[in-house]
């Protein structure tokens, strides 16, 4: 794998006194987050005018935006702080600490959600029905098509909120130094640094601690063919070419017999499998009139009688049997004469 090519970095933030935090944090978990956020959104500005004549969620999508981003980071800035007196309290009980950042998050915004339905929003009905579901999903394309919330500004809201709620610290860097130097020697071994992906067209920008991963799963990734043609694709490309082109794709015989090959090797098949084939061909030709050794007696005829050899070019049972009856009736013309 080529090594990844560095994203700017961004500037030392103060933490804790005269401490200097490291800004870096996972990059796919940021834009995972940050891809929650606009069906988030569409769901409360939906639940919010249904059934409203005169307001649509387009209408209400920009307020409805900002007291949902202030909501939700408001919620995640005393989260830690909430769950460590959660914590306490539930000893007992011994309760696990919530660890995933993208259910936290999608439960504050669950909570401003509930807050902003009208009368049929909160009719259980609605919540669960098709028609709801629907409808979220239209208002996602339209504020896409319409670059509504880039994902950029959502990258950088969720980049805020994953920090906030990462009890565990499992995605984003929690070290702190005293000096700017000393910071700066740890940015450039951070396992949290980001990194775009080397492989051409991909344009993720990952942590190097995810880039392996990423890299399994690219689909930029050029690989040779997985059915071993030698042919070199993008791995988004392998599963059509594996089905469609590749000459190495498994077939079946197309005259019946229990052979499966390669579809390369189709024309070696039907060169080696000719007599067979020719048997099947006259029994259909030839439903009477033919005993057994008759037919394979009329097959040894027939390659006698194909001097060009299209019997065994023949790669299908229509071709072959078009063959066998233009030699047939080329016999039955010399026996008249």
């Amino acid at each position: 794998m080529e090594l990844p090519v560095p994203v700017a970095e961004p500037g030392p933030v103060r933490a804790e006194g005269l401490l200097l935090q490291c800004t870096y944090c996972d990059s796919e978990a940021m834009h995972k987050l940050a891809q929650i956020l606009l069906p988030g959104l569409a769901a409360v500005c939906v639940d919010g005018t249904t059934g409203d004549l005169f307001r649509k969620p387009s209408a209400v999508a920009v307020d409805l935006r900002k007291e949902m981003v202030d909501y939700v980071t408001q919620r995640s800035d005393t989260f830690i702080a909430d769950a460590l007196i959660e914590s306490e309290e539930n000893q007992d009980q011994q309760n696990e600490m919530p660890e995933d950042p993208f259910e936290i998050v999608s439960v504050f915004m669950d909570d401003f959600s509930s807050t902003k339905r009208n009368i049929i929003g909160h009719v259980s009905g609605w919540l669960l029905s098709d028609s709801r579901e629907d409808k979220i999903d239209d208002f996602v394309q339209e504020m896409e098509m319409t670059r509504f919330w880039p994902l950029e500004r959502r990258e950088a809201i969720a980049e805020v909120l994953l920090k906030n709620v990462d009890l565990k610290t499992k995605y984003h860097c929690p070290e702190k130094y005293e000096t700017e130097e000393r910071l700066a020697d740890h940015k450039a071994q951070c396992s949290f640094r980001p990194v775009t992906c080397p492989n051409e067209g991909c344009r993720a920008k990952v942590s190097i601690r995810c880039m392996q991963d990423h890299d399994s799963a690219c689909p930029f990734k050029i690989l040779t063919c997985e059915q071993n043609c030698e042919k070199q694709l993008l791995r988004r490309d392998m599963d059509r070419h594996c089905v469609t082109v590749c000459p190495m794709r498994p077939m079946k015989c197309p005259f019946g017999c229990d052979s499966s090959f390669p579809e390369r090797n189709l024309e070696q098949h039907c060169f080696d499998f000719l007599q067979p084939h020719l048997l099947k061909v006259l029994q259909v030709i030839h439903k009477k009139g033919f005993t057994v050794d008759g037919l394979k007696d009329r097959a040894v005829l027939l390659e006698k009688y194909d001097s060009d050899g299209k019997l065994a070019k023949s790669l299908d049972a229509r071709s072959l049997t078009n063959v066998v009856k233009n030699l047939e009736a080329k016999m039955k013309g010399d026996d008249s004469s």
